[in-house]
């Protein structure tokens, strides 16, 4: 069985054996054409959708598909993940990053976080100017800022330590 979640709303219980397919336990029948590798089109209850996958992230098990024309955020989760969520083990697969250096010379024009923020991955942290570019520098990680090595006005060098997380 699978967790399916689509825009952060909607969740769905998903289960194949076979060709037989469920959703939330109400077996579902329809008909699929593979128009190519990222495109197909589905009948069902009379009605017809186009499906294409516009973007996969294997590793976070995640997908944005547009249905006629309606983009969705798909994540999914199957037992094992979580199994591992319950026992605690789902963040063991990725090493923590515990710093953020510079990745090139330049500027701290801004810094976007305090010492204690939690900050979630890809989330904004400061703004390095390089070569007269500002360059935002993202959370790798989601975490608890611990400590914020710079200050705005420095001017510092490629793998300056600019933010140590706890």
């Amino acid at each position: 069985m699978n967790k399916v979640k689509v825009n952060e709303i909607y969740n769905f219980d998903i289960n194949t054996i076979g060709d037989l397919i469920t959703v939330n336990d109400k077996e579902v029948i329809f008909d699929q054409l593979d128009i190519d590798v990222n495109t197909r089109h589905i009948l069902y209850q009379n009605r017809s959708f186009k499906l294409e996958l516009v973007d996969l992230d294997k590793v976070e098990k995640t997908a944005k598909i547009k249905v006629n024309g309606n983009t969705y955020h798909v994540a999914i989760r199957s037992q094992l993940d979580l199994l591992l969520k319950q026992l605690g083990m789902d963040n063991l697969s990725g090493s923590k990053v515990l710093q953020v250096k510079a990745p090139m010379p330049g500027l701290v024009l801004n810094i976007l976080v305090k010492q204690g923020d939690e900050v979630k991955k890809g989330d904004s942290l400061l703004i390095l100017e390089a070569m007269k570019m500002e360059n935002i520098i993202k959370s790798p990680t989601d975490g608890l800022v611990q400590r914020i090595e710079v200050k705005q006005g420095d001017k510092i060098e490629k793998n300056t330590l600019l933010i140590r997380f706890s």
